[in-house]
């Protein structure tokens, strides 16, 4: 009896074992010191290190890629990186910005390594500038932050500040230097994403993918005398969202010396325009998924480091998804020329409310009588420009963007209309 049981009696004793064994190993592990990353650095970096070189020494191939957005000058059809005059290529926008500091100058923006070098050459700059400026211009930023606290950065001169900024965008701006993970460092986007009810510290790799692209490219404004960086989340991060928390606010930075609104520029809302339920965000794809897509060194694969756009890199940017990447980039011609061809529609019924509403003024007409007009040009202005100063002309959100667009042009009419029937 007993040699007849004795197989299983041998067999549940080695499982015994090697359960023991399993929750021996898994205890073990969970109690091991944190590790920094699978491979060895060759060199140590400090943290927040605003020389990217040095980050360069343990990832040459990210390091190398990145090194190339100094010379990617290629220009697209609508875009790219070649800074070539918004103003001589689109004359409606020196009507459209008059009295502002983008009427003097406004130019299509470089790669990375350009930040630094571009936004000092700006014929905007003066000595007023604040050092809110160069917030998404460099790599000595998060250090910078951590030193003083963004107040006193923000109310830093930019003239002042600029002595102790050295490197343009760079590995700090996104990575954590012991563990490379991606993270959070300007602190106007953690703020952003805590208005919402969000902590980025419980986000995927994969959110975070695009999240760090928020640390920059985002609409912003600087708040209060001291031109305290904030981003406009509070109340959400679609256009209508913003455009109440600014109505609210009460901010405006500047008043058109035509039609004599308050008005609201917009900066580079690509976050806001890609998050809000576009078709590749909501399948899971992120910012780096296109614009940073993987690639080969030998058997090593890394993220290409050098930020462009997907249309110039189809293959590898299109073709990790899409086994016709001929037909996808002919879609993307389609849905560009329709919002490019949407969006001077609605500049040319913005300058025309404009006028209208500069006629009303010169024949006399009362402030009161053109209250209605000039808000209606303000909001939609401020949507046109949501569109127009993101950089996709439309991709990256296509029923969004002709959503914003329709609804500008028809505030716009409104606008000019108003301002007629304000005629004294």
């Amino acid at each position: 009896m007993i040699k007849k049981n004795a197989p299983a009696i041998i067999v549940t004793g080695i499982i015994l074992i090697l359960a023991a064994a399993v929750i021996g190993l898994l205890f073990y592990i969970k109690n091991l010191a944190p590790q920094t990353r699978g491979i060895q650095p060759l060199v140590e970096v400090a943290l927040m290190e605003p020389d990217s070189s040095k980050w360069g020494q343990n990832f040459p191939n990210q390091y190398a890629t990145y090194l190339m957005t100094a010379t990617n000058n290629t220009r697209t059809t609508y875009g790219g990186s070649e800074p070539f005059s918004k103003l001589e290529a689109d004359p409606r926008l020196l009507t459209l910005f008059g009295g502002y500091s983008f009427s003097i100058e406004y130019n299509e923006e470089r790669g990375h390594a350009n930040a630094l070098t571009d936004v000092r050459a700006i014929a905007r700059v003066n000595e007023t500038t604040p050092g809110t400026c160069y917030s998404c211009k460099s790599s000595n930023n998060p250090s910078l932050w951590d030193e003083m606290g963004m107040a006193a950065y923000d109310a830093t001169l930019f003239s002042e500040l600029g002595a102790h900024i050295t490197n343009p965008i760079g590995c700090a701006n996104c990575h954590d230097a012991e563990t490379m993970a991606l993270v959070v460092t300007n602190p106007a986007l953690e703020a952003g994403l805590e208005a919402q009810g969000l902590d980025w510290t419980t986000f995927s790799r994969q959110q975070m993918r695009t999240v760090v692209c928020a640390n920059c490219h985002v609409e912003y404004y600087f708040e209060g005398d001291g031109k305290f960086l904030t981003f406009p989340w509070a109340n959400g991060t679609n256009i209508d969202n913003i455009a109440d928390y600014y109505e609210e606010d009460g901010f405006t930075d500047w008043t058109h010396p035509d039609s004599g609104t308050a008005m609201v520029k917009m900066q580079h809302p690509e976050y806001e325009m890609y998050t809000s339920d576009s078709t590749h965000y909501m399948a899971g794809v992120a910012c780096a998924d296109c614009h940073m897509p993987y690639t080969r060194d030998g058997s090593a694969k890394f993220s290409s480091h050098n930020v462009m756009s997907p249309l110039l890199n189809a293959e590898a940017a299109c073709g990790a998804c899409h086994t016709d990447v001929e037909y996808v980039t002919g879609r993307v011609a389609v849905i560009q020329a329709l919002s490019y061809k949407t969006l001077i529609a609605t500049e040319d019924a913005l300058v025309s409310c404009i006028e209208a509403i500069k006629a009303a003024k010169a024949a006399g007409a009362s402030d009161a009588a053109l209250a209605e007009a000039r808000a209606l040009h303000r909001e939609a202005q401020l949507r046109w420009d949501f569109v127009a100063a993101e950089n996709s002309m439309g991709f990256h959100n296509p029923e969004e963007v002709l959503r914003t667009l329709a609804l500008a042009t028809d505030m716009a009419r409104q606008a000019e209309i108003s301002a007629m029937q304000a005629m004294p």
